[in-house]
């Protein structure tokens, strides 16, 4: 059976805060499990890699960007978003 984005995401984030998959909550922000700047654009890149998307460059920040990092739940809505736009177009 096929990963699903959700579990994709997951696994993603968790490599990167050296956890398992299932210390990773939905509503965790990634500060909260010890990712700093430099682990979130590792994170955005494991991402754009596993799902042949672009990530805007200003992700980053909030009030600039559509693509929400707020909490893991935020961020598979917004990898499923781009993917949905990357099949539209």
């Amino acid at each position: 059976m096929a990963e699903s984005v959700r579990d994709r995401v997951i696994a993603i984030i968790a490599e990167q805060a050296v956890l398992e998959p299932s210390d990773v909550g939905m509503d965790t922000s990634l500060e909260d499990i010890g990712i700093d700047s430099l682990g979130l654009v590792e994170c955005i890149f494991a991402i754009e890699e596993a799902f042949d998307i672009s990530v805007p460059f200003n992700a980053n920040e909030p009030e600039k960007s559509d693509f929400d990092i707020s909490s893991v739940a935020a961020i598979i809505r917004a990898v499923e978003g781009l993917i949905a736009e990357q099949s539209a177009s």
